[in-house]
């Protein structure tokens, strides 16, 4: 199994409006792929400032690569993102899950 991390930055004013594009358009995406097992979104606040993290876990990289693209490494923005985030940070980290309860 492979766990993929994404991070965005978004002002904290639109924070709970991207919560809520999160949970309406990409959870649903990311679940509609055959191999995603879960979907976790991660908030924290910092001022001015929201950290999202999204956290999905796949069967394995070829699974990823069938959602991403080739290039599995490269984050995967949607056109409504323009609207949110503060940068577009270009990739995303995989882990290995090597040890679960």
């Amino acid at each position: 199994m492979i766990a993929r991390m994404w991070h965005g930055r978004v002002p904290t004013s639109k924070a709970q409006a991207y919560r809520a594009f999160l949970n309406e358009r990409a959870i649903p995406d990311y679940q509609s792929v055959v191999g995603n097992i879960s979907v976790h979104i991660l908030e924290r606040k910092e001022g001015e400032v929201t950290h999202f993290i999204t956290m999905t876990f796949w069967e394995n990289l070829d699974v990823i690569k069938g959602f991403a693209g080739d290039d599995a490494e490269l984050a995967k923005y949607y056109p409504e993102d323009r609207d949110f985030l503060l940068e577009f940070e270009p990739g995303v980290v995989h882990y290995e899950i090597v040890g679960q309860s």
